[in-house]
């Protein structure tokens, strides 16, 4: 097993951006500038590249794989060195395990690293840069259920859950032997996709994940010390039953009957693998934030051309044990055309991965195609943008009530059209991850040969640093980290006595960019 990690490195949402009014001066050769409700929003330059080896492991013998579902930096670790470079401390989160072939009794978890960045502004295409971001495994901690057993990446039992005191019913896996295969008693766990990240100052972590959808907070230890249920428009709903199925069957599961669940999709509430990808927190620690993937199946989530309009929870962390729903919003993700799809299946949605909250009141949200990149069917992804919405003029549909209840839509379930009682959120195209130009400075590319330099397909992560730590200057450093699904030909589950090849034959390595940008009023 190889424990040794090369380089990587991406910093997460628990810095707050501070804005100037004056921006400072910007190269003429900026890559995109854009304005967003009177924020202008500048695209200087990729400023870095870095990544984790395919096969590297943590301190439990389990491939570290997934590391880029959310990210999260330590507010006062990021500093700038004498030398130029950066230091800090990095949360990393995978998602559920190695599960391209069934979902496994992994583990849910949080990773912590030592991470080093050093600027290469001079990169060009005739002398690019090598890696510039260095990564250093410090500890992993394991993920638990209210009574302290562990956590499963499992998916939920079509139906049935479990109640502890203090908790709404959580969703319930049930498994059988050791939940990878083997022997073993068989038992009940909690199942977690974790899909976002935000740590708190006393070291607990708030969890998004897609299988509920629900929110959790765990301690410093990893034992969950509470549990956000969202409202039951969201909640997943089969033949007029709570169901948080995801249709995920486990790996041991040969018969090719899936999850024996019955109809595969929900009829109400968050689609299968559509949960809360996106999670961030207010600047003051008092306001949560979490976004679906896509729309609900009601309001269109069942189809790629329809499952634009997502919803957007806010709630109020003030006292963490005790959160309170303030409000709700209504998202527009962007379109874009598939050029390996018949026209009449464009446009396509372009799915959200991550959210990150900005002090200015406005939102980064990370927005890409699927099944393009690094080990997908195409090398050529045409979406794969950080881009920015705001709020301002939209409807809280929390506040104008009917769109919390089962089968409750904002938009027509099988035309994807918006109510038009409702005005969404302003959606503004920003940074575009595919810029050849830019990405060949550091010896990667979007499209083209299937090499390790080609972009992973799976893009899931926001940070934000400022350039300078001990000065608002409105530039900052913005990291985005892909998820490679764990998927390489030497690969170890079940604390490293469950060895795997993936089938696809590939070897990902966890990948991450950062790019240099402005902001200014």
């Amino acid at each position: 097993m190889n424990s040794l990690l090369v380089t990587i490195s991406q910093f997460a949402g628990a810095i707050g951006a501070t804005f100037q009014h004056k921006p400072a001066a910007v190269a003429s050769s900026a890559v995109n500038t854009t304005t967003c409700n009177g924020i202008n929003y500048v695209y200087e330059e990729l400023a870095g590249y870095g990544y984790v080896v395919t096969d590297a492991v943590d301190k439990y013998g389990d491939t570290l794989g997934g590391l880029g579902s959310s990210i999260h930096l330590e507010s006062g670790a990021w500093k700038k060195l004498d030398n130029g470079s950066y230091s800090g401390v990095l949360w990393s989160l995978p998602d559920r395990g190695w599960n391209t072939e069934g979902t496994l009794n992994f583990n849910p978890r949080v990773h912590k690293f030592n991470i080093t960045f050093t600027p290469q502004s001079n990169a060009t295409v005739d002398d690019p840069s090598g890696p510039n971001l260095y990564f250093e495994y410090l500890d992993t901690i394991l993920f638990s259920g209210p009574d302290g057993t562990p956590c499963t990446g499992l998916d939920a039992d079509a139906t049935g859950n479990i109640s502890y005191t203090g908790f709404p019913v959580l969703p319930i896996a049930t498994y059988t032997g050791d939940g990878f295969g083997n022997d073993g008693p068989g038992g009940k766990r909690v199942p977690v996709d974790s899909e976002g990240l935000y740590v708190n100052d006393d070291s607990s972590f708030w969890v998004s994940d897609e299988y509920g959808p629900y929110i959790y907070l765990f301690g410093p230890d990893g034992k969950m010390l509470t549990a956000i249920r969202p409202n039951d428009a969201i909640v997943p709903v089969r033949n007029d039953t709570v169901s948080f199925s995801a249709d995920s069957p486990p790996r041991y599961v040969d018969d090719g009957e899936g999850d024996d669940v019955d109809p595969g999709d929900p009829d109400s509430g968050r689609d299968n693998n559509h949960g809360f990808e996106g999670l961030t927190v207010s600047g003051d620690g008092k306001s949560l934030w979490a976004l679906l993937q896509a729309s609900t199946v009601q309001d269109g989530g069942l189809d790629k051309q329809t499952m634009r309009y997502t919803r957007l929870l806010k709630y109020d962390i003030s006292n963490r044990l005790s959160p309170v729903y303030e409000g709700e919003w209504v998202v527009p993700l962007p379109l874009y055309d598939d050029p390996t799809a018949k026209s009449s299946k464009n446009p396509m949605v372009a799915a959200q991965s991550e959210i990150h909250s900005l002090d200015n009141g406005q939102f980064f949200v990370l927005s890409r195609d699927s099944g393009a990149g690094h080990g997908a069917d195409s090398s050529l992804s045409v979406y794969r943008q950080i881009d920015v919405f705001d709020l301002s003029n939209a409807t809280d549909i929390k506040a104008a009530g009917d769109y919390d209840c089962v089968g409750c839509n904002v938009a027509k379930e099988k035309s994807g059209d918006l109510k038009k009682k409702i005005t969404t959120a302003t959606y503004c195209s920003f940074l575009d991850f595919n810029v050849n130009e830019q990405l060949n400075r550091f010896g990667v590319h979007n499209g083209g040969d299937q090499d390790q330099y080609l972009l992973n397909e799976k893009w899931e992560s926001i940070g934000m640093v400022p350039v300078d730590p001990t000065n608002s200057t409105g530039e900052f450093y913005v990291f985005s980290l892909s998820d490679n699904d764990f998927i390489t030909q030497n690969g170890f589950m079940d604390g490293g006595k469950l060895p795997y090849a993936d089938s696809s034959g590939y070897n990902l390595d966890s990948q991450a960019l950062v790019f240099k940008i402005q902001i200014s009023t």
